[in-house]
């Protein structure tokens, strides 16, 4: 089943609605592209979480053991890119998730966190 089927039958059963459930799987596809483009291999995985006033989330881990980015700063301009692509893959997936953060270490790889909360 591919990541993208699995984000939308995750994010429908908790009741996000349709444009809501289009924005996860987009940051699923943004971030599972960022793996295969820049890392070759890593993980993502998807889970419930639920916040300190009861309200429930998606919280999305995207893991690799790739090369890691040199300087995040940069990586989170919007139009900075190190492969000629347009530069929009990790700025707009922070616009889109309600949390986001990001550790990345030369040669140790990447580790996205992600969280998107029912409204």
């Amino acid at each position: 089943m591919s990541a993208r089927r699995i984000a939308r039958e995750f994010s429908h059963g908790l009741g996000f609605s349709a444009f809501d459930q289009s924005r996860i799987i987009t940051l699923i596809s943004e971030l599972s592209r960022n793996i295969y483009k820049y890392a070759g291999q890593g993980y993502i995985s998807i889970e419930t979480v639920k916040g300190p006033n009861g309200s429930k989330g998606v919280k999305i881990h995207a893991v690799d053991c790739g090369p890691g980015i040199l300087n995040v700063n940069r990586a989170m301009e919007q139009g900075y890119s190190t492969s000629g692509s347009l530069g929009a893959g990790l700025p707009a997936i922070k616009r889109m998730a309600d949390e986001f953060s990001i550790e990345t270490a030369e040669g140790k790889g990447t580790y996205v966190k992600i969280i998107k909360w029912l409204n």
